[in-house]
């Protein structure tokens, strides 16, 4: 498995903006496509945002598609998420994971998880 370290949560008022990085470790980070996803109290965990292995495709739920990207640099091992026009309901830990099977956009085929790093949007 690889090791995932957030970073780059906080706390950022309506309509701001926020960049998350995710760092891999391990040789073989860059091999794989990565997602981001998000858990706020009391909710279930959700899909964010995911990016192939080469950053050639990009995968996005629907209340982040225009106001969240996701990207990486395989050279830094670093998965981003910047993160704009954020609203109060944005409020969650956010994770990142290496995707290895499957559909992108199930928790359940990812196999390695960050500790999550906490955003908070105030209103």
């Amino acid at each position: 498995q690889v090791q995932l370290v957030e970073s780059g949560g906080g706390l950022v008022q309506a309509g701001g903006s926020l960049r998350l990085s995710c760092a891999a470790s391990g040789r073989t980070a860059s091999s794989y496509a990565m997602g981001w996803f998000r858990q706020a109290p009391g909710k279930e965990r959700e899909f964010v945002a995911a990016i192939s292995w080469n950053g050639g495709r990009t995968y996005y739920a629907d209340f982040a598609k225009g106001r969240f990207t996701i990207s990486r640099d395989n050279a830094k091992n670093t998965v981003y998420l910047q993160m704009n026009s954020l609203k109060p309901e944005d409020t969650a830990v956010y994770h990142c994971a290496r995707h290895y099977r499957d559909s992108i956009l199930a928790s359940a085929n990812y196999d390695s998880w960050g500790q999550g790093t906490q955003v908070t949007v105030s209103s």
